[in-house]
């Protein structure tokens, strides 16, 4: 017999078939399901993934611009959960990467004049601006003051949450900043976390503690709840006026007047560590979304949760109750941002951690129903509807920029 290298050429051919065919039978075999596989699909197992692997989908799929285009006709991992939700998500349209490069995504926010996104980047102190005619990201604010939330609202004007300076600001049209919210009673907020717009021109945003961290804004100045020790220098790095805030507030959800006149709405005692928060489009109901234990806390802080309450005519909270716990197939799915649509439907960013095809965004019903579900291969912090038509969803999510097209409207601007 003729070595290989002087086989006929059919002859050699079908030696190569016959020993792909068996190569290809030994690696099946060989295959082992990843423990992460089952989240994929929607459902939990009891050995939830150790590390996360940079896909959710399978076959793995690349969000990144060398990445194939989704050939599906739905995306496949934009799921129904139930029904009500087929009339919302938006047949043929893929979610997409905008772009990455962050250290922590918050706050997305649309003007519908300038036509473009900005949203928070908290650890690298700045603001980020998409623009929707050619997809172009630039810098937006440097330094932002480790602004967290964002909106804009019926005049069309920015609003945003600095942790840094422990207040809420407005941008003016004519280009000034102004101080909007730094103190309650005569003493300085924690951190001003999110905020949304009234029609009859108040504002209402939550203040929890987050912000009193090296990495998203300062600590307390020494001997304050989140610098006992003192070992900690808040100055460092920081403007000179910089460094001597301590922490002497409890949680709390506030309003403030278009008069400026700001008030508690609720308290820690309702719900403990709010984050962020939205009205139901008829403004009767305020949500609000309840987390974990902040620095400094002396309570045991939220549990990843979100509440409900009714909005009375004199702007007074009552009736307030959980929302839900966000448990899906045994997995936390922890909010911390959310918007409603035109019908009432909450949407949620979804914190579920190393429980790989958990993170993303959650769609409930008003009456705290599943709906449907968004699954990112990020930790998703902040939502918001933007577009010309208000039907594009963007999502904030840990280090990157997410959006994709819906089938209803955001019932808010910003």
């Amino acid at each position: 017999m003729l070595p290989t290298d002087f086989q006929p050429v059919s002859n050699r051919a079908a030696m190569r078939r016959q020993f792909l065919r068996g190569a290809g039978a030994a690696v099946a075999s060989a295959v082992v399901i990843p423990r992460w596989a089952s989240a994929q699909s929607g459902s939990a197992s009891a050995n939830a993934p150790i590390g996360p692997p940079s896909t959710v989908t399978q076959p793995p799929r690349d969000f990144s611009r060398r990445g194939a285009p989704t050939t599906y006709f739905t995306d496949p991992d934009v799921l129904t959960v139930d029904p009500a939700f087929d009339g919302l998500r938006q047949p043929n349209a893929p979610i997409q990467r905008l772009w990455t490069g962050a250290l922590w995504s918050e706050g997305p926010a649309w003007s519908s004049v300038g036509r473009f996104l900005v949203w928070s980047d908290i650890p690298n102190n700045r603001q980020l601006r998409w623009s929707e005619d050619d997809g172009h990201v630039s810098e937006f604010r440097v330094p932002s003051n480790n602004s967290n939330g964002n909106t804009f609202d019926y005049q069309g004007r920015q609003l945003s949450c600095e942790h840094l300076t422990r207040r809420v600001v407005r941008y003016e049209l004519d280009g000034s900043t102004t101080v909007l919210a730094s103190n309650f009673n005569g003493k300085r907020l924690n951190s001003p976390n999110d905020v949304v717009p009234h029609p009859d021109g108040s504002y209402w945003f939550t203040d929890p503690p987050y912000g009193a961290q090296l990495y998203e804004g300062t600590v307390d100045a020494p001997g304050g709840p989140a610098n006992k020790a003192g070992r900690l220098n808040p100055k460092l790095g920081q403007p000179p006026e910089i460094g001597s805030y301590q922490r002497e507030l409890p949680t709390a959800v506030y309003r403030l007047d278009k008069s400026g006149a700001l008030t508690q709405v609720a308290g820690e005692d309702l719900v403990p560590d709010p984050n962020g928060l939205c009205f139901s489009p008829d403004f009767k109901k305020l949500y609000v979304v309840s987390t974990g234990q902040g620095p400094g806390d002396t309570i045991a802080g939220g549990k990843g949760d979100m509440y409900v309450f009714d909005v009375g005519p004199n702007n007074t909270l009552s009736n307030g109750k959980l929302f839900n716990n966000f448990m899906i197939d045994g997995v936390k799915c922890g909010p911390d941002g959310v918007r409603s649509d035109v019908d009432g439907n909450l949407w949620c960013s979804s914190n579920a951690g190393r429980r790989v095809g958990y993170s993303g965004v959650t769609v409930w019903t008003p009456g705290g129903k599943l709906i449907g579900r968004i699954r990112l291969p990020e930790v998703c912090g902040n939502v918001c509807f933007g577009g010309p038509k208000r039907n594009r969803l963007f999502m904030a999510a840990s280090q990157s920029l997410y959006a994709v097209y819906t089938a209803t409207q955001g019932a808010a601007p910003g």
